[in-house]
């Protein structure tokens, strides 16, 4: 069967899955009392987003995996499954911490960091073995950067970095599992032009996300929680690696490098200053308290990733054609 066709049907597959399963998993969530502890010292209009069902990443996960493994899984598509599956039992269990305890705080950021870690070490010795230490330069004509000893260190630094740039980019209805689509179809599209197997995860994690986000568009009936958002961020650096194309994660996923860029620049200022950069980081949370609406934001944030997208794909040029 045809790549993109097997990769088209592990969407459909995925998506129908999702979306037959959330409206029986949201009502279970409210009865369990899985609900979202809201930060206190977040925005006001956040409040009332107290209580909502979490833990809503479990279904895309779930439906992502049925769907890679019934289209006979390549290699490539196991070792991305198995860091997305990874990264989202370590935010299933900061969900759970959050939920027992009744607070914004799950797992303490050094038990997140050791289990993240973990998955980083077992997936470059994978990555070492079948992918090599070469990396694509981004516009530069297919040309390739030899990290050597060094790719080990790199690929650590690109994971952590993924992970939790996109698990600061979800905190807005519909942000982070929009953002990620685009992002991800990017990606796909670059591996059916490399004839790589990673078009069967693609489509899958994107079915799944299609789904949710039916859900989770303002006003959210359901968040994903650190289950979905970490599962993401591994599912995007994960088929990067494996595209070796991890570079191109700092243009198309331009919106996770300035979610962490404000954490970081506003950390700091305030700790050398005492004074904020930004009303309130990440930046989202920024533009919210300057005024502008939650759903101007997310369709904003969207636009921005769709044309970084396109920048990034023609700085494939040269790889693929």
């Amino acid at each position: 069967m045809n790549l993109l066709i097997r990769g088209i049907y592990a969407l459909l597959i995925s998506f129908v899955i999702s979306v037959l399963v959330y409206p029986k998993l949201i009502p279970a969530l409210h009865k369990f009392k899985f609900g979202q502890t809201v930060r206190d010292d977040g925005p006001e209009a956040h409040l009332k987003k107290n209580g909502t069902p979490t833990m809503g990443g479990i279904s895309f996960l779930c439906s992502f995996v049925i769907a890679a493994l019934v289209l006979k899984p390549t290699h490539e598509v196991i070792a991305v499954m198995l860091v997305t599956l990874g990264f989202g039992v370590i935010g299933f269990i900061d969900d759970y911490i959050k939920i027992a305890k009744h607070r914004s705080l799950g797992l303490r950021p050094m038990q997140k960091i050791v289990g993240q870690l973990v998955i980083c070490v077992v997936f470059v010795a994978y990555l070492y073995k079948t992918v090599g230490t070469s990396i694509y330069i981004p516009f530069a004509g297919g040309k390739m950067w030899n990290l050597g000893w060094l790719y080990i260190p790199f690929v650590i630094v690109a994971v952590l970095g993924t992970v939790n740039g996109v698990n600061l980019t979800d905190g807005l209805d519909g942000l982070s599992s929009g953002v990620t689509i685009i992002v991800i179809v990017f990606f796909t599209m670059c591996a059916y032009a490399a004839g790589n197997g990673a078009v069967i995860a693609g489509g899958a994690m994107i079915g799944g996300l299609m789904a949710y986000l039916i859900f989770n568009a303002y006003p959210a009936k359901v968040f994903m929680g650190d289950t979905g958002s970490l599962a993401m961020g591994g599912f995007v650096v994960a088929i990067s690696l494996v595209l070796r194309m991890p570079l191109f994660i700092l243009i198309a996923g331009f919106i996770y490098l300035i979610e962490s860029l404000s954490v970081i620049i506003q950390v700091a200022v305030y700790k050398k200053t005492k004074k904020r950069v930004f009303k309130m980081a990440p930046i989202h949370h920024h533009f919210e308290l300057c005024g502008i609406k939650e759903t101007k934001i997310v369709t904003m944030f969207y636009v921005i990733t769709a044309i970084a997208c396109l920048i990034a794909y023609l700085g494939c040029n040269g790889i693929y054609h």
